[in-house]
């Protein structure tokens, strides 16, 4: 692979206090998406991830995620249209997310992300999963505290390197998951 690997890239984790504008960007984002990707969509578009909970820290990128009836179709039949509106695809082979094919949107200047986009194949466990896991943080304050602390402690530890911030949250979400007596 030639390109160049984009600035955002390896942006480090770095957590803001709750933002109400972040609910008004996934909106205003959903619609256009909506839009782009309405041959496609089955379960509509979900905002998801820490900037879908009201009053919780979080990295100010939006997470959408979208169900699709096909993957690869979407991939292949929307992603210029997706790219016209500043969206950028990050293959499979780079992702190292089979679940999911994955989008990028950075902001002006190209050295942060503004927004994710996650396309999930309809029925897949992962759409599911991704609800439930915003759901329980939006109805348990003690919950969301603690995925608070965890992901300062992460970003602190490993904000540089985003992997290892993501892989340090999957114990808690498997556990949130599991429900209060897991």
């Amino acid at each position: 692979m030639s390109e160049k690997v984009p600035a955002w890239a390896f942006e480090r984790a770095e957590l803001r206090p709750y933002d109400p504008r972040w609910a008004d960007h996934a909106r205003a984002e959903g619609v256009r998406l909506t839009e782009l990707l309405a041959p496609w969509l089955v379960d509509g578009i979900e905002h998801v991830g820490s900037t879908a909970v009201p009053e919780l820290a979080a990295k100010p990128v939006i997470d959408l995620m979208a169900s699709v009836s096909d993957l690869d179709t979407v991939v292949e039949q929307a992603s210029a249209s997706l790219a016209a509106h500043g969206w950028a695809y990050v293959p499979p082979e780079l992702d190292n997310r089979p679940w999911r094919r994955f989008y990028v949107k950075p902001d002006q200047t190209g050295q942060r992300r503004e927004a994710h986009l996650h396309l999930i194949q309809a029925g897949h466990q992962r759409w599911t999963d991704q609800i439930r896991f915003r759901d329980a943080l939006r109805n348990d304050t003690t919950l969301a505290q603690a995925y608070e602390d965890l992901k300062r402690q992460l970003a602190a530890q490993s904000g540089h390197d985003r992997e290892a911030y993501t892989k340090g949250k999957a114990e808690f979400v498997a556990k949130a998951l599991q429900g209060p007596h897991a």
